[in-house]
């Protein structure tokens, strides 16, 4: 038979058809499109012509379309759904693809051609176009001699295999670090359902009769804020934290260290100080003090609010609190004093109506878009859902994949990627997907979801919209393909509909009665908003402080002792707390160590915070949940993906500059 990726895929929107595929004919696809794409740089170098934009431009745009097919369809299953096979030939290409964006960003010939490109004649997103490929080909080392490229492209190679190494542990270090079990008595405290999830865990893992408490990828696991048994809750924070620094056989401090050496040196020979000065010239943030002085700004006042808040904790707990108490005793605190029971919520938050009468619902009334399931057509694991959107029109606008439970092969967290991604030269609507890690119950049983899932399901979904409502020409542009450093911003706007009265009446309904959830509670959430903002802070500022530790090292400059370096970075950065841990420590930081794309960029969150708190308020003072608003932030940002300055796009719908006080205000750190 012939494979099917080799050809455009016949499935609506081009979806790929994975139940026809094997790991084979992903190797043969892939290794036939980087094939076909040289051949194609090949004819764009060896023109004759005089480089115009369309003869190197667009038909560099146009090139590598079955290589894009291939590794986007492959590298969803890496992710969500990766049988051995599928890893082993991750370890394998990993460093073919490497090696492959070296050849294009490395072959002078096809940089003189775009250096030779005049774009006085083009139109912006045309010229920027130009732009930003040049910009590519400085950034990947174009200007070295020869011997320095040798180098860049082995360090490339490198980084590559180790990364894939690095999410590959990471990954069965999360499954083997869950907690095992025997006696229902240990998990007093966890909501029935929970309780349920466990046992189905277990017997999943070939443990029937027993209860398995599987690990989520930060280091605070839900589970803390409820179990009963102190000890029970120290096993399983001391399992979680311990992740991938154990000295064992998936231990990756010695990856890690390997990593911010390569990464130290390859920034000396593009001649940056550190990788972090680096990768800033690829963002939004004017330079690496911005975004250091930002966050040490935001540090001393997180760790006052969390000292405050650890001692009303250590008030309620009446002996000394410990890091794994943290959660438990904060959750008690909002049930005291706020009359706030997070657990008792969850009925209230079942999966699939806060999917259609909440995350949908919002989206059709903010852009008019309507969400048509699929049972024809099907993803690449029975657990995946697939919606039609349509515009208001009716007219097609792309498909949305939601993939919301945890299994054993898939990795940890949530993310968006895109399987199509929109273009007008192209020709493609885009197809994304949304994957997150939701315990799933026993089959007939409810998912009910955590105020964190719930905040997980819509952040996610703002990136889905990001994807869905591209409207550039060149693929290159399309969708979330902007800086790294904006690309959160769009996701943390949409969180907002998750407390907006109308949106919450809609979904938020309990799964037995039917009854909303009642406003004294609303009430009381939003009272109880600011409680937990300082152990929230300071965990995260302790993940992106020491992301930027690992990346201002100079080459010879990586410490002998990864975890003796990881203290004394929170330390001098102000940030160190004895109770609370990073969110993300170095032995499971799979951001910025397994090819996430987030190394010295994983304060990205808090800089796109600036920009989301600003926008909340430009919704709230325009209306708020208004067809107007929506077609705004649609058509002057959502729409534009990279195709103009995504600042620039913020400030037309702003009018003006980003100002950082409502974020401090957002966080209680005025």
């Amino acid at each position: 038979m012939t494979n099917p990726l080799l050809a455009a895929s016949p499935l609506s929107y081009g979806l790929p058809p994975f139940e026809a595929l094997t790991a084979e004919e992903y190797r043969e696809a892939i290794e036939a499109g980087l094939s076909a794409h040289l051949d194609e740089i090949r004819t764009i170098t060896g023109n004759a012509q005089p480089a115009t934009f369309e003869n190197t431009a667009l038909a560099m745009e146009r090139s590598g379309q079955l290589l894009n097919r291939a590794a986007a369809a492959f590298f969803t299953l890496v992710s969500a759904d990766a049988t051995e096979q599928i890893r082993e030939l991750e370890t394998e290409l990993s460093p073919r693809f490497s090696a492959h964006q070296d050849e294009v960003y490395l072959n002078r010939g096809l940089y003189e051609r775009f250096a030779a490109i005049g774009t006085e004649n083009c139109d912006p997103e045309s010229a920027r176009l130009v732009e930003e490929y040049l910009k590519e080909f400085r950034q990947s080392g174009i200007q070295l001699e020869a011997p320095g490229q040798e180098r860049l492209r082995a360090i490339n190679a490198e980084l590559a295999r180790l990364g894939t190494e690095f999410g590959q542990r990471v990954k069965e270090g999360m499954k083997s670090a869950a907690l095992l079990l025997d006696d229902v008595s240990d998990l007093a405290g966890l909501p029935a359902d929970d309780v349920a999830s466990a046992a189905e865990a277990a017997r999943a893992a070939g443990h029937d009769g027993k209860y398995l408490l599987t690990l989520i990828q930060p280091g605070n696991q839900p589970a803390l804020a409820a179990l009963e048994n102190r000890d029970i809750r120290r096993r399983l924070f001391e399992a979680s934290v311990a992740r991938g620094s154990d000295g064992g056989s998936l231990d990756v401090l010695d990856l890690a260290r390997s990593m911010a050496e390569l990464r130290a040196e390859k920034a000396s020979l593009l001649g940056f100080d550190n990788y972090a000065e680096l990768v800033a010239d690829r963002q939004t943030a004017p330079d690496f003090e911005a975004v250091r002085t930002m966050l040490n700004r935001m540090a001393s006042a997180a760790i006052r609010n969390a000292d405050a808040e650890a001692a009303a904790l250590a008030e309620v707990a009446g002996h000394p609190l410990e890091a794994w108490d943290w959660a438990y005793y904060s959750a008690k605190v909002r049930r005291e004093k706020y009359d706030v029971d997070e657990q008792a919520l969850r009925p209230y938050f079942e999966l699939n109506r806060t999917i259609t009468d909440g995350v949908f619902f919002a989206a059709t009334s903010l852009y008019g878009i309507t969400f048509h399931e699929r049972a024809d057509l099907q993803g690449y694991h029975p657990d995946v859902r697939i919606w039609e959107v349509r515009n208001e029109d009716g007219s097609a606008l792309g498909l949305f994949l939601g993939d919301y439970y945890a299994r054993e092969s898939k990795r940890g967290g949530a993310w968006m990627n895109s399987l199509v991604d929109q273009s007008d030269l192209l020709g493609t609507q885009p197809v994304v997907v949304n994957t997150l890690n939701i315990s799933k119950p026993p089959a007939g049983e409810p998912t009910l979801l955590t105020l964190d899932e719930l905040r997980t399901l819509f952040h996610e979904f703002g990136h889905a919209l990001h994807g869905l409502f591209s409207n550039v020409t060149y693929p290159r542009f399309s969708g979330t393909a902007v800086p790294r450093d904006f690309v959160e911003y769009p996701s943390q706007v949409n969180e907002m509909w998750i407390m907006w009265p109308e949106v919450l009446s809609n979904y938020a309904r309990h799964h037995l009665t039917g009854q909303p959830l009642p406003q004294d509670i609303v009430d009381r959430l939003e009272e109880s908003r600011l409680w937990g903002e300082g152990f929230a802070t300071a965990e995260y500022l302790g993940a992106a402080l020491l992301d930027l530790a690992w990346h201002v090292l100079e080459p010879g400059g990586v410490p002998g002792d990864a975890l003796e370096f990881e203290a004394k970075a929170l330390a001098s950065a102000g940030i160190a707390h004895p109770l609370i841990p990073p969110r993300y420590r170095t032995g499971y930081f799979q951001h910025i160590f397994a090819g996430a794309g987030y190394a010295a960029g994983y304060y990205s969150y808090i800089w796109s915070e600036v920009l989301d708190a600003e926008t909340v308020d430009w919704f709230r003072e325009n209306g708020g949940l208004t067809r107007a608003n929506g077609e705004r932030f649609r058509q002057e940002l959502l729409s534009r993906g990279n195709s103009r300055d995504p600042l620039d796009s913020f400030r037309i719908l702003r009018g003006r500059d980003a100002r950082l006080e409502p974020l401090l205000k957002r966080r209680g750190l005025e």
